[in-house]
């Protein structure tokens, strides 16, 4: 049996595709110029369109950036969250899914040119910062703290301030995604595979946090 047509005109489908086009548009831009240096004719110019046609879906420079955000990384923050929540099986597993799926989805994506922008220009943009704070780290720490006291009221894991030990976790996956997303010539360090790091971060990390670890 064909698969159905999209029976929708040409242009009426291309003005559905435009706010992910310029998203798309938008990421690319601010991951290679930064915040600051962004302009929004240039990301117009990048998806295709006009500046006015940007408008028509963007006030500002700071709206497109959030939703930027929201689209994608807080997407998928709150897909983390439905999955965790409905998961049955053991907490060490989760905790790795939930490392393993944010490194692969985000941070191993240009998407981790983002967390890499507001580091190097948050401060310039307070309101910025704060908005990535409350919809993305804080959000984030949550998770991972909650899938701690989880493996510790099974039993699973031994008793952890759950706080301390997400900075703990989320520290090297960061720095894993700076290396990954920049270029450093003053480090005179030989190549890691993501995926190496990754698989050997997690198995000590596992190993530590198990309940009958010593």
């Amino acid at each position: 049996m064909p698969a159905p047509q999209d029976t929708k005109p040409r242009w009426e489908r291309r003005k559905d595709a435009r706010p992910q086009e310029l998203l798309a548009a938008a990421l690319a831009q601010f991951v290679e110029r930064g915040y600051a240096a962004t302009r929004l004719e240039d990301v117009a110019k990048r998806a295709g369109v006009s500046k006015g046609t940007l408008y028509l879906y963007f006030t500002n420079k700071e709206e497109l950036f959030k939703e930027v955000v929201r689209a994608n990384i807080v997407a998928t923050i709150g897909e983390a969250e439905q999955d965790a929540a409905s998961f049955d099986g053991p907490s060490g597993e989760l905790l790795s899914t939930l490392l393993l799926r944010w490194w692969t989805e985000i941070w191993a994506t240009p998407l981790g040119g983002i967390t890499k922008l507001m580091l190097s220009e948050g401060n310039n943009f307070p309101e910025l910062a704060q908005f990535y704070n409350e919809e993305v780290v804080a959000r984030g720490s949550l998770l991972i703290a909650q899938v701690l006291r989880r493996g510790i009221a099974r039993g699973e894991f031994r008793p952890v301030d759950p706080v301390v030990m997400t900075r703990v976790l989320i520290a090297p996956v960061l720095m894993l995604m700076m290396w990954t997303h920049s270029y450093m010539p003053t480090c005179d360090m030989p190549d890691v595979a993501p995926e190496a790091f990754m698989e050997t971060f997690i198995t000590t990390t596992l190993r530590g946090l198990r309940a009958d670890s010593t």
